[in-house]
């Protein structure tokens, strides 16, 4: 699911996420930096967001992903980009981005 948001003056993207309670994850694969939030004391299942600065906003790609790839040489996993976990997710980081709660 993707949420757009307005980038607050004097912001990063960085900071956003982190303070949403995000940690970065740079994959030396790809070069490409994810951000992640687990759900529970283990590794799966954790949300995990792709973001991307447009001008002045931000656009996040997020998904929840169940668990860890399950067959060799995959990158693949079982991840869900709908549903009410991922729209509760959704609301809570535009509530705290949108309303100014992440300051």
């Amino acid at each position: 699911m993707r949420l757009t948001i307005p980038i607050p003056q004097f912001e990063q993207a960085r900071t956003m996420m982190r303070r949403a309670g995000y940690a970065e994850h740079y994959d030396r694969n790809s070069g490409e930096t994810s951000y992640t939030r687990r759900l529970a004391g283990g590794f799966f299942p954790k949300y995990h967001a792709y973001v991307e600065e447009r001008g002045q906003e931000l656009s996040i790609n997020l998904h929840l992903d169940q668990k860890q790839a399950s067959y060799a040489g995959s990158r693949m996993h079982s991840g869900e980009y709908d549903g009410e976990l991922i729209e509760r997710e959704v609301e809570r980081l535009r509530t705290l981005f949108v309303r100014g709660v992440v300051e």
